[in-house]
């Protein structure tokens, strides 16, 4: 089966700037690749090599720099969006393509990982209309383990195992697109009514390299830890 690979890629993101004042979020470069690069090449490692990216601010930098996908060794399609529409509006917008497909994959166009995919797409076909992969919630502090006033023992930034977040990344089957909005973002409209509905899952990664880039810090951090590990 072949799956194709739905990717956000028209995002303002507003803290980073100066960086995303020209450039649309998803190009700007982290550890020497501009973040769809990243995502284009992790997927591919799975097989993947058709993709929709769905654009719209300075989307003209995202056609320039990715074209038809040959130099990646992938087949690109775009949609326009002519104004903001949220992440589901976004995917709603793209609902002539994606719906031809019996999975898709679907990702935020600012996060950057290895985790395998195929466990989302394994999980859908139960009967689910999306998957979505949860992480342990990463915290932003070093937590103390405190005994009798003494720090016992000191954890930098650790994930946090009971408490689960969207990691950005989904396999879908066309039945999101009759929970999709035309215009808003599917964590409030979509996710909320496919839960109560009974036909959402998530596939729970743990010891996997993830990263949301917000902020500058998270360039950093990121550009850090893909050079330790010498790569995805």
């Amino acid at each position: 089966m072949v799956v194709l690979a739905a990717i956000l890629a028209g995002g303002f993101g507003k803290r980073l700037r100066p960086y995303t004042e020209e450039l649309p979020k998803p190009l700007v470069s982290v550890a020497g690749r501009p973040i769809l690069e990243w995502q284009i090449g992790w997927l591919k490692k799975y097989g993947i090599e058709e993709f929709v990216l769905l654009v719209g601010y300075r989307k003209e930098r995202v056609i320039e720099h990715i074209g038809s996908g040959g130099r990646l060794g992938v087949r690109v399609t775009y949609v326009v969006e002519d104004e903001p529409l949220g992440t589901g509006g976004a995917f709603k917008n793209a609902e002539h393509i994606l719906s031809k497909n019996e999975v898709f994959l679907a990702l935020n166009g600012d996060i950057i990982t290895n985790l395998n995919p195929m466990k989302l797409i394994e999980t859908v076909k139960k009967g689910y209309a999306a998957t979505i992969a949860a992480i342990p919630l990463p915290s932003p502090y070093g937590i103390l383990e405190i005994e009798d006033e003494v720090v016992r023992r000191f954890h930098e930034k650790p994930r946090i195992h009971e408490y689960w977040v969207n990691a950005g990344v989904y396999a879908m089957t066309p039945r999101v697109f009759d929970y999709l909005p035309e215009k808003g973002d599917i964590e409030k409209q979509g996710f909320p009514e496919m839960a109560r509905d009974g036909v959402l899952a998530a596939v729970c990664y743990k010891d996997i390299f993830w990263k949301s880039i917000d902020t500058y810090k998270d360039l950093e951090e990121a550009t850090k830890e893909i050079t330790r590990l010498g790569g995805l």
